[in-house]
């Protein structure tokens, strides 16, 4: 057996684990060959439904209603995935396999023998927001700098290092010195998927399963086999923390208090003044946001306009009403879809691409914003009499 398989007897049942990179071509290769020779009852793969009709359906993309993805606040969400997702494909395109390739020639194998196909992963939408609302303010800054610079420096990972990663102790190596940096990460990206998978594949039926995915999640699935897990506790979505919701509120409410307190201690002309400067600090920096974004005058100017009244309400962003206006004035063309796994190969294609474009803008006006929120603040007290 190859090294990377690993035969595992579950009461009367035979489970034989597939560990690959996702990107390997050696590794497609290998699960071809584990299917046809085993002829199993049953193959998992480290799929779920989402992800599946993701790779399998491309036509998809082309049903992708940016209003709702906007209005339902996952805009940082989907740039996210497609950040992660051009990762992978520019990798697979140097080494001529595509994402996930292992997992569709598993499906494929096992429907060409007669095998029943269980998706055993969790589903991604779940996973992403466990771990965004998990994690640390401090860890969100520190995940937003770490991704972009994977993006752009997937250049150094030649063949070798991929083919390197199903090696069992230099990958726990990895994977424990990533934990030590963003244990949110580790909890929800691997532990939690670990149990999930091992979950699915000891409950998966046949006499014989046959189960692929990715070597990180090895040592995880092979010590979680056969242990009950609380599957209705690793789909649930934790609700928003209590401190940033106080915060969410506290600081719009701080701002009103100061403005007018500036009205009473200091007259109308200060009070005046600190409106001119909230206004000015955060609309101009959400319009910077908006420009840098490469947006329509009209996103630039809805930006300036509706930064300063959204900063006080946490129940809207500005970058929402940017992006909204943004898709309107600029409505992405059906190229946009089609060329879209394409251009998230480049940062150029990022800015070209009106779908990531839009992504992008809602970000950068939303950072702006909160900028100037901060920077407003200082200038506004000093028409504050002293004492």
């Amino acid at each position: 057996m190859e090294e990377n398989v690993h035969r595992i007897s579950l009461e009367d049942r035979e489970i034989v684990l597939v560990g690959t990179a996702h990107v390997s071509r050696e590794s497609a290769d290998l699960v071809e060959r584990i299917i046809d020779g085993e002829r199993p009852d049953t193959v998992c793969v480290e799929l779920c439904r989402s992800r599946y009709e993701a790779i399998t359906r491309k036509e998809e993309w082309e049903k992708t209603d940016l209003f709702q993805v906007i209005r339902k606040k996952q805009s940082a969400q989907l740039l996210a995935q497609l950040l992660m997702a051009s990762f992978q494909k520019k990798l697979a395109d140097r080494f001529g396999v595509r994402p996930g390739e292992e997992m569709l020639r598993a499906v494929a194998r096992a429907e060409a023998t007669g095998a029943r196909v269980v998706l055993a992963d969790r589903d991604i939408r779940t996973t992403m927001l466990r771990t965004w609302r998990k994690m640390r303010f401090t860890s969100r800054l520190r995940l937003a700098a770490e991704v972009p610079l994977s993006f752009l420096f997937s250049e150094e990972i030649t063949e070798e290092d991929i083919e390197n990663l199903k090696n069992r102790d230099a990958l726990e190596t990895a994977l424990q010195a990533f934990g030590s940096k963003l244990p949110e990460i580790r909890e929800t990206l691997i532990d939690e998927r670990d149990r999930y998978i091992a979950h699915s594949v000891s409950h998966a039926p046949g006499k014989k399963i046959v189960a692929v995915a990715g070597a990180g999640h090895v040592p995880g699935i092979l010590r979680y086999l056969g242990k009950d897990q609380d599957m209705k506790e690793l789909e649930r979505i934790p609700p928003r923390g209590r401190l940033g919701r106080i915060i969410g509120w506290a600081i719009p409410l701080g701002i009103l208090a100061l403005i007018i307190a500036g009205f009473f201690r200091s007259g109308a002309e200060a009070g005046l003044g600190m409106v001119k400067w909230w206004v000015l600090a955060n609309g101009v920096l959400a319009a910077l946001g908006a420009l840098a974004a490469f947006a329509h005058p009209a996103t630039i100017a809805a930006s300036f306009a509706a930064a300063p009244f959204t900063s006080l309400n946490p129940m809207i962003a500005a970058g929402w009403v940017a992006g909204l206006v943004e898709a309107s004035v600029r409505k992405p063309r059906v190229s946009d879809f089609v060329h879209l796994r394409e251009d998230i190969s480049s940062l150029r294609g990022f800015w070209r691409n009106k779908i990531t474009r839009i992504l992008l803008l809602v970000i950068f006006v939303n950072l702006g914003s909160v900028i100037g929120t901060f920077a407003a603040i200082p200038l506004m007290v000093r028409y504050l009499p002293p004492g």
